[in-house]
């Protein structure tokens, strides 16, 4: 009996032996995969971590470029109205033209007219001398016949002499009508193709925006696939560490439960809290804000706009330092006042010597300073019109560069149709 006994008690301690042989060997395996696991979430996590910022960064710099891409919009948006407005008065423009053209063939046809009314005039003079003058003297009936006489003469001489000052005028009046003709042409052809290259110049950048930000919308799908890739990859070592650590604690129950059943003791279990907060956050989204809002018209008319000026830089200074270059010449592109300015370079220029800065673009002056309308502006003032700006004098008229043949002169403000009036001052 006591030999069974004693043989019971060796299997049991037998058994207890392999029972925790094998459940350290389990806990080693576990303990193993549980490090592996740890150093792939980790990896895949801070890889994770680096496409999200790559993300931010695309986005940002998307949400910049579509800021860049909206302004040129307002812009080109602006350079289409403006040349919508020029192609309407280039029509107006081109009737009057017709008008002139008809005119100057009249004149001309008129001038041809008294031109030779003139030449029998002095033929006749010529072929009789000054008979009329001895006939008058010598044919006279009484004093009163040869007063008579030598009036008649006379009418006739002022006669030919008005002729010959209405030839003058009418040649001066077909030169000035061909100088105005020229004039007229020649700045609109100057402002439509200021225009035309504006619109050129701002579709070309769009387009290079538009490709620029395509090339943004590839990196930024780029880089949210990796995201969700490596997201994956963490989730899935998060499922296998939560596997592990759920087996370890399996095994270490398992074992006390053993090690309770061979000393044959009652021993109080303990509970563990092996809970692993393993769990793991990816934005692989993100908002992109690129609405405008963009000032492009303006107002003409009524409304009352007059708002205060900002400045201590008096209007009437303004008007008065830019009138001292008139008569300088109009260049494309330039901004000096003696040497050459076009319309906005002579603006620019201008205000400069107050210390006011302003854009180089007759575009971008339109929305330059605060709006007001006509009827309330004030010399200093910008009135901008389809693809020019002028400095508004007072009493209906401004200073400004006009066009390579006229260059900075003065005007009437309303020779245009007027876009919008601003107040920089």
């Amino acid at each position: 009996m006591r030999r069974k006994k004693h043989m019971w008690k060796m299997r049991l301690v037998a058994a207890g032996l392999v029972a925790i042989l094998g459940i350290s060997c389990f806990q080693s395996a576990s303990a193993s995969a549980l490090s592996k696991a740890k150093s792939k979430k980790s990896e895949a996590q801070t890889a994770l971590d680096n496409a999200n910022a790559d993300i931010e960064n695309i986005q940002s710099q998307q949400q910049e470029l579509q800021s860049q891409i909206d302004a040129l919009d307002a812009d080109l948006v602006n350079v289409i109205m403006n040349l919508d407005i020029l192609e309407g008065e280039l029509s107006d423009k081109q009737t009057e033209l017709d008008d002139v053209t008809a005119q100057l063939a009249q004149a001309q046809e008129d001038e041809q007219n008294q031109y030779d009314a003139m030449k029998k005039r002095i033929v006749y003079m010529y072929e009789n001398g000054d008979d009329s003058y001895i006939e008058a003297l010598v044919g006279a009936t009484d004093f009163s016949d040869l007063l008579n006489r030598l009036e008649y003469a006379q009418q006739i001489y002022d006669y030919d002499r008005n002729l010959l000052t209405q030839y003058q005028e009418t040649v001066q009046q077909v030169a000035d009508l061909k100088s105005q003709v020229e004039t007229e042409k020649a700045e609109l052809e100057e402002v439509q193709q200021s225009y035309q290259e504006q619109q050129a110049s701002y579709e070309s950048m769009i387009a290079e925006k538009q490709s620029q930000m395509s090339d943004f919308d590839t990196q930024l799908a780029s880089a949210q696939s990796l995201a969700a890739q490596y997201k994956a990859t963490v989730d899935e070592q998060n499922e296998i560490i939560r596997q592990e650590q759920a087996a370890a604690a399996a095994a270490a129950a398992q074992n006390n439960n053993n090690n309770n059943n061979g000393k044959g003791n009652n021993t109080t279990t303990a509970n563990n809290n092996t809970g692993n907060n393993t769990g793991g956050n990816s934005n692989t989204g993100g908002n992109s804000n690129t609405g405008g809002d963009s000032n492009t018209g303006g107002s003409t008319g009524g409304g009352g706009l007059n708002p205060s000026f900002s400045t201590s830089v008096s209007g009437s200074d303004v008007v008065s330092y830019a009138c001292q270059f008139i008569g300088n010449p109009y260049v494309w592109g330039g901004e000096s006042l003696t040497n050459g300015a076009d319309c906005s370079g002579f603006i620019k220029s201008v205000y400069a010597n107050f210390g006011i800065s302003l854009p180089h673009s007759s575009v971008a002056l339109q929305r330059a300073g605060s709006e007001v309308s006509y009827e309330n502006a004030q010399p200093g003032d910008i009135i901008c019109y389809a693809g020019h700006v002028a400095i508004y004098m007072g009493g209906g008229q401004i200073v400004h560069a006009s066009s390579p043949a006229t260059g900075i002169k003065t005007g009437s403000a309303t020779y245009r149709s007027i876009i919008t009036v601003r107040r920089v001052l």
